[in-house]
């Protein structure tokens, strides 16, 4: 959410924001509905102070004036009430505009309508060289035994899935190795639900916009969030924190869910797009100050890479254009693992800095030095999603005997395995 203040005053940067990043959204109609509610607000007021001076008279007025002045006042105070509904209803008309009005987005990102247009900026890592026909991520699983897709599906639907024996330990160390990783980092782990409350999804920005991603109990009013983001952005709404007591930085480690609602047909195969899954998520909370905001954004990027690089997993980094990158942010890089199979680098992770954007949303607040309440900035980015990491990782660990090189970094997690997986060829 940006400032009413700023829009007003910077009509133009908004629109171009929003021409940008493809929101269907009316900033005219959104700024003369402003105009409307303040010319309505003025209304009522002018009517509240002419009754006050109207009752002011009553005690003074003679006994033939008193009548016609009660009666005024009445005629005053129902004026008043007449108005009430419609400002409420302009107020919440406006707040449902606001909540659309997408952040603008920093000099330099590339301007363009989806991920076509997003740029390379680098690679890292060497890609495999196999001196035997490699297996894509399904036929490791089937051969070692290590997935049952049709089981599961039988149990829970399609795009769901059920590892086995090494594999599930496989996808436990990944996940455990990222959030020491990031503890080591000074990053403060929190195993948190996915269970939230529908203004939590507000508050981080997925609502309005992505609804039909989220799976819904109406009979309890809660949601199942698609990322750790969701619950750890709003365990601070509405507080006032103080500036010593930033930044805020977590390792979110929990269950995640989407309905990948418009995606029928897209990667239905094995583990690339599943309903439910695991991730570690870094958020950080830090001053309203975009050189800060920046260095945080360089924080996560570079502990995903190291996440990865310890991993041994090849990958290139990708500036996302205006029309990928989201309402709320001002900056986004996506990070993309190579898939041996595929023959090409897929989406793994995601590094998103809000500006202050998603803090007025929550209400998420501190005091400067000077006593002055700010809205806080506000980043997030992934630190490992599972079983989606386990795609590039199996393929590219894998060997000509059909087992699954370990990297170093990840044995200790495996009670030090080098090699996991039967020789199944």
């Amino acid at each position: 959410m940006l400032d009413l203040r700023f829009i007003r005053e910077n009509p133009d940067a908004v629109k171009r924001a929003v021409q940008v990043k493809g929101v269907d959204l009316n900033i005219d109609e959104l700024l003369q509905l402003d105009r409307d509610l303040v010319a309505l607000k003025q209304r009522v007021e002018s009517l509240l102070t002419e009754r006050n001076a109207n009752a002011k008279l009553v005690p003074k007025a003679s006994a033939d004036e008193r009548p016609a002045l009660i009666q005024k006042g009445k005629d005053l105070a129902e004026d008043i009430r007449a108005l009430e509904p419609q400002q409420r209803a302009h107020e919440e008309q406006l707040k449902q505009l606001l909540l659309r009005v997408p952040n603008i987005p920093l000099d330099g990102v590339p301007v363009g309508k989806d991920d076509s247009e997003n740029v390379e900026l680098r690679r890292e890592g060497k890609l495999p060289e196999f001196d035997f026909t490699p297996l894509d991520q399904v036929e490791i699983l089937e051969k070692q035994g290590w997935a049952d897709f049709e089981r599961v599906a039988r149990v829970s639907g399609s795009r769901s899935y059920l590892l086995r024996a090494e594999a599930a330990l496989l996808e436990m160390a990944i996940l455990m190795f990222a959030l020491d990783f990031l503890a080591g980092r000074d990053f403060t782990p929190l195993s948190t639900t996915a269970l939230v409350r529908p203004e939590t999804l507000v508050h981080s920005g997925h609502f309005p916009g992505d609804e039909e991603s989220v799976y819904r109990f109406a009979d309890d009013d809660l949601m199942l969030a698609g990322t750790v983001e969701v619950p750890i952005n709003s365990l601070y709404a509405g507080e006032q924190l103080n500036h010593t007591d930033l930044p805020l930085t977590f390792a979110g480690l929990s269950a995640a869910f989407r309905r990948e609602a418009g995606s029928a047909g897209r990667d239905v195969r094995g583990l690339i797009r599943v309903h439910e899954f695991r991730k570690v998520e870094q958020y950080v909370m830090c001053r309203a100050d975009q050189a800060e905001g920046l260095k945080w954004f360089n924080t996560l990027l570079g502990n995903a890479e190291g996440i990865l690089q310890a991993l041994e997993l090849p990958y290139r980094v990708i500036q996302n254009c205006t029309g990928d990158m989201g309402a709320g942010k001002v900056l986004m890089y996506d990070i993309e693992t190579w898939v041996p199979s595929e023959e090409k680098y897929r989406e793994t992770h995601s590094c998103s800095y809000l500006g202050d954007w998603q803090a007025r949303r929550t209400g998420l607040r501190y005091r400067d030095g000077d006593g002055k309440l700010q809205y806080a900035h506000t980043l997030n980015n992934t630190g490992i999603a599972s079983p989606r990491i386990l795609v590039p990782f199996l393929e590219n660990h894998q060997q000509a005997d059909g087992t699954v090189r370990i990297p170093a970094a990840l044995r200790p997690y495996l009670g030090g395995r080098e090699v996991i997986g039967k020789p199944v060829r």
